[in-house]
């Protein structure tokens, strides 16, 4: 394998000129081409002057339209890589034919960074779990007191819209019912377990508690299938961490297909030595939402096979 100073130019193009049979030649970093997020055509076109066939096996970059996704096939035959073939086919499964019950866990901090996949869920999933900071939005949707608690004031009210809808939908919606607080974001700082989910003021939730573990486990037991994305607090600190780890021990021994959002939760994974444990461990955490929201990912549509 050969390491080329640059995405293009002569000397790329001397690199490929002596490859043999079974040799790589790893270029550049495109994002660092000028025309590249723009899918610039003589960026394409320079890429693709390279080869006789353009292969997408980067399932993560498949939801931008550029120049080394989408631009390049154009003037390639296209083909999509095994992963690539394997992410899309099985996330694909989670909201078209899963085995029932589809269970959801969905973390985080944001609710406006999910909206879009928590209303898909709720259409499709027989039960969405929530936890993480998002749900504290919830909270102030219900009117609970939440303390210092990380909450997007902007997104309250799209927790309300989704409050009112799951009332109206087949999925049932569980947050969390008890809470592990502290006094300050940091490992040292006072915690303590609150069997409840109103916070008091300068206290702030930074993890679920016992019950809600439980009743989460519980869940994911009887689960066909299980999506998780999203850790159920701040996991990175080990005073906070349980909530996500018996999360992540829930999906690992459920029995049914589970599949596993990158980014965070990918990262609990690892952590907790449980990656290994799921069946499918999606490397794509953008184009992974954007695919189980409904939407096309243009890497995908622009392959001759898609």
């Amino acid at each position: 394998m050969y390491q080329a100073p640059e995405v293009i130019g002569p000397e790329v193009r001397r690199g490929v000129a002596r490859l043999e049979d079974g040799e790589v030649l790893v270029l550049e970093n495109t994002r660092w081409e000028p025309g590249e997020t723009r899918n610039d055509p003589e960026l394409a076109a320079a890429l693709a002057d390279l080869a006789e066939l353009y292969v997408n096996d980067a399932f993560a970059a498949a939801h931008r339209a550029h120049a080394s996704t989408v631009g390049v096939t154009q003037h390639l035959p296209s083909a999509a890589g095994p992963l690539l073939e394997r992410e899309v086919r099985t996330l694909t499964e989670v909201v078209e034919s899963p085995t029932r019950p589809l269970v959801v866990v969905l973390g985080g901090a944001k609710v406006s960074d999910k909206i879009a996949l928590i209303e898909r869920f709720l259409e499709v999933a027989d039960t969405l779990l929530i936890g993480g900071a998002m749900c504290f939005s919830f909270f102030r949707a219900q009117g609970r007191s939440v303390g210092d608690s990380l909450v997007e004031e902007e997104s309250v009210e799209l927790a309300r819209n989704v409050l009112l809808r799951a009332e109206e939908s087949d999925c049932r919606l569980l947050l969390p019912v008890d809470l592990v607080v502290a006094d300050g974001f940091h490992e040292r700082a006072g915690r303590r377990e609150i069997d409840d989910v109103s916070v008091e003021p300068g206290w702030m939730g930074l993890d679920i508690g016992p019950r809600t573990r439980e009743a989460f486990a519980i869940e994911l037991a009887a689960a066909g299938t299980v999506f998780w994305n999203g850790p159920m607090g701040a996991f990175e600190m080990d005073p906070f961490a349980e909530g996500t780890r018996a999360v992540g021990e829930a999906v690992a021994n459920a029995p049914g297909v589970t599949v596993v959002g990158g980014g965070d939760s990918a990262a609990a994974l690892v952590r907790f030595g449980l990656a290994d444990q799921v069946s499918h461990l999606s490397t794509g955490g953008g184009a992974a939402l954007e695919l189980l929201e409904g939407r096309p990912l243009p890497g995908v549509e622009a392959l001759d096979d898609a």
